[in-house]
């Protein structure tokens, strides 16, 4: 019997057993990849983003924009020249490389609501 050897990807001291494990582990979850939506096109404060997501605690809100930061894929600017104290998100070259993959969540996600709403159940 042939025994396969399962290569582990590593990413900022993570293992991932897969391409797909390694991604879900970076932008998984329910906020990390509504954060990256909106921030495609424009850099945003932080109460930009809060009420783009109404629903998003801000503690939850926080800790995801902090997880994005960790791995690289926003930046965080603080704006400390004068009070009130400014903080500006965006996303950073290795963030913008998820464009494509978010544009195509969120063109699938249009779809499912136009094709599949409530009325014509799934």
């Amino acid at each position: 019997m042939k025994t396969t050897e399962v290569k582990m990807l590593n990413f900022r001291g993570n293992e991932y057993p897969c391409c797909a494990s390694l991604t879900m582990g970076i932008i998984g979850g329910k906020w990390k990849t509504v954060i990256l939506f909106h921030l495609i096109n424009e850099k945003l404060r932080y109460n930009e983003l809060r009420k783009s997501m109404p629903t998003v605690t801000e503690r939850t809100l926080s800790l995801q924009l902090k997880a994005l930061e960790e791995d690289g894929l926003i930046k965080r600017k603080v704006f400390a020249s004068k009070p009130p104290l400014k903080v500006e998100y965006c996303l950073t070259d290795f963030g913008k490389t998820l464009i494509p993959l978010i544009q195509s969540i969120a063109n699938w996600g249009d779809s499912v609501a136009e094709k599949y709403s409530m009325e014509n159940s799934v």
